[in-house]
Order: structure tokens, then sequence, then C-alpha cells
């Protein structure tokens, strides 16, 4: 289990969780600003100055995964990680890719009151002979204030949330050994199938509306948006695949079997394995059906019916081709055969 403490900058997370492990028999800290450190010395400086986070950088988010999972390999237990994130699609990545790996995180905001928080970062000092740089630390907690009280929504609905101000930091990290304890700090529900050992086979269907809009889907555990549809299950039809995505992700059941459009074979690109892509027409879904339609929050957080164009903007580029070739074949009457999104044959 993974115990993640999250907040602001200065929220007292650290302290807490170095309590917390006093507290909580088997833990261990793990803590992931040394993965982003690591990084700065193993990337190349012209990959660091694109981005002014770490947490921006994909192998940042997938090795606190990869870490935090060969830890708990290692050393069993509980593991407690103090670390802000205030990017819900970077919670969903990284705690899905846990979910992956059978690894449940009990999910903790410690939220003192913003006076005391500003208090706390203006007392922050990071190296005592440094203090340039300790006034770098400090600018930048003032400045994630902002994202931090606009990120409070979504993460005040996933994570058990405790109001800090007033207490030191072993009284706070009792109060979360208590919530786990009670039950009040459940497990998130954010899902994750577990990921490929070899090349897979997936079917996505393709819904419109009125306006001959295309329907997107938003999911938790994967940056980018998607068509409904998911991996065809072993000694499963890939139509029959998309028909059962379509209902388990937004609750419509199909009364036909979908048209096949396009099948794309997709190259091996490490981490993945690539495979077989098919996208089906599901044809028309009708404004009395879209509003039946029922999002699970662990898998899915939102839904768009949208233009070819916008579709260019909020899909991945060999998706969106996928996409726009399945729309020509639909005005065709015609299969066509795609390999990484070109038509081949």
């Amino acid at each position: 289990m993974i115990v993640w403490i999250n907040g602001a900058f200065s929220a007292g997370k650290t302290s807490a969780a170095r309590e917390l492990i006093d507290l909580i028999p088997n833990s261990t800290f793990y803590d992931p600003e040394l993965t982003g450190a690591g990084l700065r010395h193993l990337l190349p400086q012209k990959k660091l100055a694109e981005v002014t986070d770490f947490q921006d950088l994909p192998i940042w988010r997938r090795l606190v995964v990869d870490t935090a999972a060969a830890l708990l390999a290692e050393v069993g237990g509980v593991l407690v990680v103090p670390m802000t994130l205030l990017r819900q699609e970077y919670r969903d990545e990284i705690f899905g890719g846990l979910a992956s790996r059978r690894i449940p995180v009990r999910h903790v905001l410690l939220s003192p009151d913003e006076t005391i928080l500003r208090q706390r970062i203006a007392g922050r000092v990071e190296i005592a002979d440094d203090p340039e740089h300790s006034e770098r630390v400090r600018q930048w907690a003032y400045e994630h204030i902002g994202p931090y009280l606009s990120a409070l929504d979504w993460i005040t609905g996933d994570a058990h949330t405790i109001d800090n101000s007033a207490l030191t930091p072993h009284e706070t990290a009792e109060l979360i050994a208590e919530a786990l304890d009670t039950g009040a700090a459940p497990a998130c529900e954010i899902v994750q199938t577990p990921d490929p050992t070899s090349e897979t086979v997936a079917a996505g269907v393709l819904l419109f509306d009125e306006d001959g809009r295309v329907l997107l889907v938003d999911p938790t555990y994967k940056p980018g948006w998607e068509f409904p549809g998911g991996v065809v299950e072993s000694g499963e039809a890939p139509a029959q695949a998309g028909i059962r995505e379509v209902a388990e992700e937004i609750g419509i059941r199909l009364e036909r079997v979908p048209k096949l459009l396009v099948i794309d074979w997709e190259a091996p690109e490490p981490p993945g394995y690539g495979g077989l892509r098919l996208l089906f027409d599901g044809g028309l879904l009708p404004g009395r059906e879209a509003e039946r339609l029922m999002l699970p929050g662990s898998e899915l957080r939102g839904w768009r019916f949208v233009t070819e164009a916008e579709a260019a903007i909020m899909l991945p580029p060999t998706r969106y081709e996928r996409l726009r070739w399945a729309l020509r074949a639909r005005e065709q009457s015609a299969v066509l055969n795609l390999e990484a999104g070109v038509p081949v044959g």
C-alpha cells in the first residue's frame, strides 16, 4: 500500500511523512523529489531546458511508479510518499500506473489555512548559507499557491483532507494514521489494466451525434483523449469487444454489431508493444441517448462530441490519423488497411 500525502508546497507533507513512518509498522519513506534530482544528472541539458517542472517530464512520472513498485517489492509493507500533485492528469497517470501493479493508494491532503501556508513559506530556509537559493524556493512556493487553490476541487473530491493549520507534524501524522486505520482515507478508485507484455489487439468504436461530430472520452489512466473501446480479451471477437467496452465505459448498449472502418498496425515503441488497432462505426447516438451517457469515475473523467478539426488538437497524432482515415472510410463505405496511421495496399 502507498500513502500519498498531497498538498501545497510548505504544507508540511515531508515532516508529517517522517513522523508517520514511526506510527505505521513496516513503513518506508520515499520522496519522489529524489527521482527528479537524479534526472537533472541523467538527462541532457537541452531536454531539461524544455520544462520548468520535472513533473512535466513523462520519464519522471514513469520512474515514480517504477521506483515505488520496486521499493515495495524489496521492503514490503507501506510506502509513505510526500509529493505535491496539482495536475489531475498526472495524478491519474501515476495512481493508474500503481493500480496496474495491484498497488492501492491512499490519498491524503494536508490543507492548512492560506495565511498559515504563506507564513510557513516566508520562514522556509533551504540552505542556510545560500540565501539566494532559499529565496528562489520561496518564490516558487508562492507562485504555486494559485494553482494549488485551483486544484482543490478535484483533490478534495479524491483525497481525505486534514486541516493542519494548528497541528504539529506529529499531531498531523497521528490524524493520518487514524484515517488509515478507520478507513476514512480509503483506497483511490482509479483503475488500470495491467501493462501489456506483448502485442495487443484493441477495438475502438466511433459514435456520432446528429451534427456528425464524433464522441471522444478522456481516460483517467493515460494522457490524451481516446475513442470508447479497449483491449480485446482472449477468445473475444473484436467487434464484440467494442460493444462490451462501450457498455462498460459509457453505459450505452449498441443494438447492432458495428461495421469495421479501419485496421491499423501500431509499431512497437518502448515501453509499448504495439499491435492491431481496429475502429468500428457505432452509428448515431441520438441526443436522448447521449443524455443517459454514464462515466465510471475510476476510468473516465469526461466526454465530448467534437469535429474532425477539434479532434486534431485533442488526439495524439497517430490516433488522429486513425480517426481521419476512419472518417474517410465511413464516407466511402469502405474498409482501410493502415500501418501507423498511413493507408497501405
